[in-house]
């Protein structure tokens, strides 16, 4: 009895090989065309999956182009800390920067050029992303849901001995924001929302790398494959102007995205956030009861959270005041730093 072998992995549809062993005695040329383009999809396979294949990469390796000075890393019980913190250490109010889904404290070295003269800005890695990684030590049972994050932000500011201060975060880190806002209203004294989540989310467009890392089984893959394409198609998605996409910047997020145990910690943070979303009416009340002075700065074309958001959030938290900036998308801060820090510079102008 003949046997015939499955071959594991072929992109040829098993019709096309029945066919080619059908007809190998009858017609030898169209058997040979077949057999030709079944092992053509069989190599154009292996060179994808060899060109795709992204390892984690140790902190070490990252650290010489990622976190030149001022970076630095603090260990707080058990969890490394990649920080920035520059301007002015008598500035009685810092302002403390949170960064978005698989961005870095990096999307902030606009602002923090524009604003460091005068104030002391405070930035870092949020655990799951950039240089810190994944929650360790002492807070290695914790979860990625806002709260949690929130916290964690807290005992940062404790351990910098920051008791006051304003705070600001764009998308996740925004929410992280107004939840830390929230948790402790006598220390956080001024607010900066940056095209930030917290409501239910209508997305219009989700960049690629987001949808496939909430896909079960797909996003086990990418704990070891990466296509570099998948990275930078993202990061065009949440800009209004994807020309300004150098590929400097597609380096940034797709090496820091390699830091070992960080794409675990994404489909982490993709499963808080859809614990989070069951208790937006919880959210909503505690955003309406915020009583600090707020700016709310929105890109026009951002389709990730679109804003109708800015709006509610500017609704919600009285006396806020919001500035949308037409042409930029998701990452104004770091689309167009000086346009949106200029808003940045108003607001503490014009906030007693």
């Amino acid at each position: 009895m003949r046997t015939h072998r499955t071959i594991v992995g072929s992109t040829a549809a098993p019709s096309t090989i029945a066919a080619a062993i059908a007809c190998r005695n009858h017609c030898p040329a169209l058997t040979r065309w077949l057999l030709r383009l079944v092992g053509l999809a069989l190599m154009a396979g292996a060179a994808a999956l060899a060109l795709s294949r992204a390892p984690d990469r140790n902190v070490e390796s990252l650290v010489a182009r990622w976190a030149p000075p001022p970076s630095e890393f603090i260990d707080l019980d058990g969890q490394l800390v990649h920080l920035r913190d520059t301007g002015p250490r008598g500035d009685a109010l810092p302002l403390v920067l949170l960064h978005g889904t698989s961005a870095s404290l990096h999307t902030w070295d606009g602002w923090s050029a524009a604003l460091q003269a005068q104030h002391r800005v405070i930035r870092f890695d949020l655990p799951g992303f950039g240089l810190t990684g994944p929650f360790s030590g002492r807070y290695a049972s914790w979860s990625y849901r806002g709260d949690d994050l929130a916290r964690f932000t807290l005992e940062l500011l404790d351990r910098l001995r920051v008791q006051r201060f304003a705070i600001g975060g764009n998308s996740l880190g925004g929410e992280v924001a107004w939840r830390v806002a929230s948790l402790a209203p006598d220390r956080a004294q001024r607010l900066v929302l940056v095209d930030a989540a917290g409501y239910a989310l209508h997305p219009q467009s989700m960049p690629i790398g987001f949808r496939l890392a909430r896909v079960p089984g797909v996003n086990r893959m990418f704990e070891w494959l990466l296509p570099r394409g998948v990275v930078e198609a993202s990061v065009r998605d949440v800009y209004g102007d994807p020309s300004k996409v150098t590929p400097q910047l597609v380096d940034r997020y797709f090496e820091l995205t390699l830091r070992e145990g960080n794409r675990r910690a994404l489909v982490q943070r993709f499963r808080a956030q859809a614990l989070d979303q069951q208790q937006v009416d919880a959210n909503v009340a505690r955003i309406r009861a915020l009583k600090l002075p707020t700016l709310v700065i929105w890109g026009g074309r951002d389709r990730l959270i679109p804003p109708a958001t800015a709006q509610r959030f500017h609704g919600d938290i009285a006396g806020s005041r919001l500035v949308v900036l037409d042409t930029l998308s998701h990452v104004p801060q770091e689309e167009d730093p000086t346009a949106s820090a200029a808003a940045v510079t108003a607001f503490w102008r014009e906030t007693p």
